[in-house]
């Protein structure tokens, strides 16, 4: 075992995230280096001569979300373990940001003590899904083979598509979707009929209504 673990957290909710970080500094041997409010954030303040062994990692953040940041790390510094942490429960949550590269998933209601578990079998075995995520791992694995299951339908979005489905669910207009996007309102168009056509939705409310269900935005 390490003599010091390193973490990093990167977390939007700043009062939440100042809370997380003395609780970590209360674990023995654990130390936090820094946090972050989003994963541009954390990028630039990482340290290649001092790099964190675990970055604890919200996944719906601004600028720069958890999927992407995860992503990020895992092509940048895969040394480095992703230890998701999220209200979100969904099954195409969890399974989606596995894939993007974390190796473990703890709910944001948990006890500190499955926190600190957490850590520890991340560096000992590489990965800790606790009962609740490793049951709906197993359940996904039967839907990945039904391509209409919602794992397989967000699994199956595009970066630019879930970033305009995000958008979508502002009060932004498809035009000025398209300027904060800096794509054409036709190509904002296409992004659209693409998620009609992938989630079985025609409406922007049906679109809305499916983010909210696969915990790609809170209310």
């Amino acid at each position: 075992m390490l003599n010091e673990i390193k973490i990093a957290i990167v977390d939007d909710h700043a009062m939440f995230r100042k809370g997380l970080c003395m609780l970590v500094n209360l674990f023995p041997n654990h130390t936090v280096l820094f946090d972050a409010e989003n994963g541009k954030d954390f990028i630039k303040q990482l340290n290649e001569n001092d790099l964190p062994h675990i970055v604890l990692l919200d996944i719906n953040m601004p600028e720069m979300d958890g999927y992407e940041t995860a992503n990020w790390v895992k092509q940048n510094y895969p040394e480095i373990k992703i230890l998701a942490l999220s209200t979100m429960d969904s099954e195409a949550a969890i399974i989606k940001m596995i894939k993007c590269g974390a190796k473990g998933y703890v709910l944001k209601d948990a006890n500190p003590e499955e926190l600190k578990l957490a850590f520890s079998e991340l560096l000992a075995k590489g990965f800790f899904y606790n009962e609740l995520v490793s049951r709906k791992i197993l359940n996904s694995v039967n839907a990945l083979v039904d391509e209409h299951h919602e794992v397989n339908k967000l699994l199956n979005l595009s970066e630019r598509e879930l970033e305009f489905l995000k958008l979508s669910c502002s009060e932004k207009s498809y035009a000025q979707i398209a300027k904060e996007m800096f794509v054409s309102e036709r190509t904002v168009d296409g992004y659209r009929d693409a998620l009609f056509k992938k989630l079985n939705i025609t409406t922007r409310v049906g679109l809305v209504m499916y983010a909210i269900k696969n915990g790609i935005v809170q209310l």
